[in-house]
């Protein structure tokens, strides 16, 4: 009798176990970076306005949204589609960068929170947030210039 409440017992808790295992994660957002940085991740930048430029890159941009909406962003922060942020292959995360559309001379000021894998034909991936104040979401690319204002002490 006590070895068949023990298998029971051990079978329930097997389960148990399995079915934690199976489900989604909390999501979570990183206060780490917005501490280094003393700034909320879509603060006020427009103090950088004047900065002198340390690095311009020039090429194709492009988007990125939904597949991503509310996920973890390489910096450890919350993805968010509709605001302004950037993906880029090589700088640091927290970069300010200025990025302009050259086709309409829209620009933006940002910090970049995310990686994106290196593309032969892009530089950079904007948030549809960006994309629509640069004034290329129905395009889907376009011709940008990046203006680095101030490295970010973040991770590769």
């Amino acid at each position: 009798m006590f070895k068949q409440s023990l298998k029971i017992i051990l079978l329930i808790t097997f389960i148990a176990i399995t079915f934690e295992a199976c489900s989604s994660s909390v999501r979570f957002t990183s206060r780490r970076n917005r501490e280094a940085t003393n700034e909320k991740p879509n603060g006020d930048l427009s103090r950088y306005e004047d900065y002198p430029i340390l690095e311009t890159q020039t090429g194709i941009a492009s988007f990125y949204a939904d597949k991503y909406h509310g996920k973890i962003a390489y910096s450890g922060e919350v993805y968010d589609m509709n605001g302004i942020s950037a993906a880029h292959p090589s700088f640091p995360m927290s970069t300010i960068i200025r990025v302009i559309n050259l086709e309409n001379e829209k620009s933006v000021i940002l910090r970049i929170n995310d990686k994106m894998p290196v593309w032969p034909d892009r530089i950079i991936d904007l948030s549809l947030g960006t994309a629509k104040e640069l004034g290329f979401v129905e395009k889907g690319l376009t011709e940008v210039k990046i203006e680095v204002l101030e490295w970010g002490s973040g991770r590769k």
